[in-house]
């Protein structure tokens, strides 16, 4: 929950027989009105999906940590030698280590870090089997069941925080919780800014707390909007990039980017028609990989040429179906980050197509950087502590914000209640009609565009009706019977 202007004790309710105001007063204006009573309600309900988020995605940060302390000895060496000893005799060792599964990948080791043997395993769906090997020895330090690369703690981590170990069913809770986080967001400066400029207040007010604010709620308001201010930028970073890989949003946006044509490019593995890879031999022992039996020597032809190419720094060898190229990455996701590819004909060592990362579409490039970002793993520990401040900073908000909600309360021994009152009705019907005829078409298309968005703000128009149709029946219930009209 972002920022909020619930300070002002709820008016009472008009008398039965009055017409309700045209404009409610205490949002300033219709606009204000209605945003003011979106935030209360979105702040209000989303605000425990937004908590578990927090919580999830503030263990997240500590992920490399906690696989330094959990799998050191297997992730990295003891002592770095001059020289690593060919690649095919990594992936000899780790095969003899590792009889069963296909070779899918192998990331030569680079400095302190150990050589990464992928094995595909039917068995294992999604998962892998990644054997861990000493780059300078050839000797196999462990063997992990990993996800995409990722280790069973950092693969434990991420699944919490994406779906809270609930699979495709869990997903529904993120996706909500980025859905509203730019809403509330974004609603909440609009809120705070507009009062501020109602009391003339100077863009310092905006940004830090007054402090000489009377006890209450005011003196919560203020850090809550204050604080909600600072966060604004990397809270919108998170809601977008947080949606590009959700069920329903995220698929919405990769049909943006096909229809743009705006996806990072297809590197080509094609060979010239009869240039099969030949099994040149060489002494070395074959390794089972994508496409069958693959000679382990050639991982040393791909790799000597794609860092001929230039391809510096940690890589990834895929090796191809028979017949065709395979393909070396650059996966260094560090700022700046080396995501170059090759295609290598396996056979002759030669560079067959290229994809550098310069080239991508920029949608593609802002992509790719956002999800490393919101990682963590784009600026190193910075990138951590950054995400560790957010994610300390919202709950921060949602608390203050639900505090907020509880000071408001009535406590006057004739109305006491456990919380406030939500602010009144009546923004939609004070709005001009111009507003109307832009703004349902816009909702719409944000609503289809992020689905559980719209459904979301459906049922809160729902319960919102609901509410008024009850209060309505109270009113009507508790006044005074009126005289009936001669002849009615």
């Amino acid at each position: 929950m972002s920022v909020t202007e619930l300070s002002e004790p709820p008016r009472p309710e008009p008398a039965p027989s009055a017409a309700p105001p045209a404009r409610p007063t205490r949002g300033g204006s219709p606009f204000g009105a209605l945003l003011l009573r979106l935030h209360f309600y979105a702040g209000v309900l989303v605000a425990p999906f937004l908590v578990v988020a927090a919580l999830t995605g503030l263990a997240y940060t500590v992920a490399p940590q906690v696989d330094a302390a959990l799998y050191g000895e297997v992730l990295t060496v003891t002592r770095v030698g001059e020289r690593p000893v060919p690649v095919a005799d990594q992936v000899g060792a780790a095969r003899n280590a590792h009889p069963e599964g296909s070779v899918s990948a192998v990331q030569p080791g680079t400095g302190d870090r150990t050589t990464r043997v992928v094995f595909t395993v039917p068995e294992l769906a999604e998962r892998q089997h990644t054997v861990y090997v000493d780059p300078y020895t050839g000797r196999v330090q462990g063997q992990l069941t990993t996800w995409f690369g990722s280790t069973p703690a950092t693969t434990w981590l991420d699944d919490l925080h994406r779906n809270l170990h609930l699979g495709t069913v869990g997903r529904h809770y993120s996706e909500l919780a980025a859905s509203w986080l730019w809403v509330l967001a974004l609603g909440g400066v609009v809120l705070w800014w507009r009062r501020r400029r109602a009391t003339r207040a100077t863009a310092r007010h905006l940004l830090v707390p007054d402090l000489g604010a009377a006890r209450g709620v005011r003196r919560t308001r203020s850090w809550h909007a204050t604080t909600g201010i600072w966060l604004t930028v990397g809270l919108l970073f998170l809601s977008a990039t947080g949606l590009t890989w959700s069920r329903y949003a995220g698929a919405n946006f990769g049909a943006g980017l096909d229809a743009l044509d705006a996806r990072a490019p297809q590197l080509s593995t094609a060979l010239a028609a009869g240039e099969v890879p030949a099994d040149t031999g060489g002494g070395h022992h074959g390794a089972t990989g994508a496409g069958g039996v693959v000679e382990s020597a050639a991982f040393d032809r791909v790799l000597a040429a794609a860092r001929t190419a230039g391809l510096a720094g940690p890589v990834e060898i895929a090796p191809g179906a028979p017949g065709s190229a395979w393909t070396v990455t650059q996966v260094d996701n560090t700022w700046p980050v080396a995501k170059d590819r090759v295609a290598v004909d396996p056979a002759a060592g030669l560079v067959t197509a290229r994809s550098d990362f310069a080239d991508w579409p920029v949608p593609a490039q802002l992509s790719g950087l956002g999800i490393q970002a919101h990682m963590g793993v784009l600026l190193g520990p910075v990138n951590q502590i950054l995400l560790a401040a957010l994610a300390l900073g919202l709950l921060c908000v949602i608390v203050w914000g639900y505090r907020m909600w509880w000071q408001r309360r009535p406590t006057r021994a004739d109305r006491r209640a456990r919380t406030g009152a939500a602010p009144p009705r009546g923004g939609v019907r004070g709005l001009p009609w111009r507003a109307a005829l832009v703004g349902v078409p816009v909702v719409a298309a944000v609503g289809w565009a992020l689905p559980l968005l719209g459904l979301s703000l459906l049922a809160f128009l729902a319960v919102d009706v609901v509410l008024g149709v009850a209060a309505r029946r109270r009113r009507r219930g508790t006044a005074p019977d009126s005289p009936v009209p001669a002849g009615g």
